[in-house]
């Protein structure tokens, strides 16, 4: 067949360059470009892992800024509980103090005011015995015509007030 053979002698130059330029490519961009793209895609790996190991440093800090703070509160909010259970007592304590004082105030005004009571009972009572006694004499004057002396009406009246 002679159109084999004219293959071989038509496109032997082209197959030549072909297998040339296949051949520059092909180191050029095994040898060239793919290292460099390796050692960008490297670079890039080590950045997201140092970026990651930072972000997991930055997330154990701040949990333990997170666990100091909530110790912190806690012992805040503990402390504000005993100083609101510190001044509840006081509170407590001064109105338990104020309330004996004003019962104390209050028995002493009672005291008082019983001895007043007592001083107007008995000082009534002596205006009572003394209107009794001017009424027994007045009484036993028109009744009986006689006058009783003072004293005698008011032993009478005494005596009367004491069995009655």
């Amino acid at each position: 067949m002679p159109q084999i053979s004219q293959i071989a002698a038509t496109y032997a130059s082209q197959i030549f360059w072909l297998l040339i330029t296949f051949g520059l490519l092909y180191f050029g961009i095994g040898k060239l470009m793919v290292p460099r793209v390796q050692g960008v895609m490297d670079l890039r790996e080590s950045k997201i892992a140092q970026d990651l190991a930072s972000a997991e440093s930055a997330r154990v800090t701040a949990d333990t800024t997170e666990a100091a703070w909530n110790a912190d509160m806690d012992a805040a909010r503990a402390a504000a509980q005993a100083e609101v259970a510190a001044a509840k007592a006081r509170a407590a304590a001064a109105a338990e103090a104020q309330l004996r004082s004003a019962d104390a105030d209050l028995a002493e005004r009672v005291a008082h005011h019983d001895v007043a009571v007592a001083n107007a009972k008995a000082a009534a009572m002596v205006n009572v015995q003394t209107i009794a006694t001017e009424a027994a004499q007045e009484l036993v004057q028109r009744l009986a015509g006689v006058a009783v002396p003072t004293e005698a009406a008011n032993e009478a009246v005494r005596r009367q007030l004491n069995h009655g």
